[in-house]
């Protein structure tokens, strides 16, 4: 999250010495500086609201005025090393007039989270029959090389049809044409999510601890 605030996402970060954030219209994620001590947690007080959420990292929570820790949980990183990528026909790029129709898809499914905004982080593609939207995934996170697959959903009426693999395809085919190496992340007890992303190619890089933390009034 560091390495994209501070490259490719840099005109949407917010920043305060060691510490910087997303809106929270665009993303509910917080960075800290790799390396910098307690203090970078003060500096992202700075930049939030009272009563906002955020989700960062690895944080070194520390009890403060600042800062109630909500909540830790399990993650795992996943990297592209044998995946077949390849455009895809009926894949069509949304844009600002499908965010409403994004938002009733990932309410419905509940990928992880979707702001309103989440889709300026880079390219979505969806899927649609009788024009509705029934399938979609994106790009989300961009430290310099890699970018991250995210928000990969199905309409439950939809599902077994192979919608998310050929979505996933598609979005790291854009990406491999860059230059750049397809990574994701998942919860680790989302044995379906991670069973279907081996078998494409995806490979366990490493486990991560992701702090959830609301900003003290």
């Amino acid at each position: 999250m560091w390495a994209a605030l501070a490259g490719a996402h840099h005109h949407l970060g917010r920043f305060a010495g060691d510490a910087a954030r997303y809106p929270s219209d665009v993303a509910p994620f917080a960075a800290l500086r790799p390396g910098a001590g307690g203090h970078a947690l003060d500096d992202l007080a700075t930049i939030t609201e009272p009563g906002a959420v955020v989700a960062t990292v690895g944080a070194d929570v520390r009890p403060s005025d600042e800062w109630e820790p909500l909540d830790v949980f399990a993650g795992v990183q996943l990297v592209d090393t044998a995946l077949t990528t390849a455009p895809d026909p009926e894949a069509v790029r949304l844009g600002p007039a499908d965010v409403d129709e994004m938002l009733d898809l990932v309410d419905r499914t509940e990928p992880g989270p979707f702001r309103r905004r989440t889709i300026e982080l880079g390219t979505y593609l969806g899927i649609r029959r009788e024009g509705r939207l029934v399938a979609m995934g994106g790009e989300r996170f961009h430290p310099p090389g890699w970018t991250e697959i995210s928000a990969v959903c199905t309409d439950p009426a939809y599902r077994g049809q192979g919608l998310a693999t050929r979505i996933v395809r598609a979005v790291a085919d854009g990406i491999k044409a860059r230059g750049e190496t397809p990574f994701l992340h998942a919860s680790a007890d989302n044995t379906t999510a991670l069973r279907l992303y081996k078998a494409i190619g995806f490979s366990l890089r490493r486990e991560v601890a992701i702090t959830v933390l609301e900003r003290r009034a």
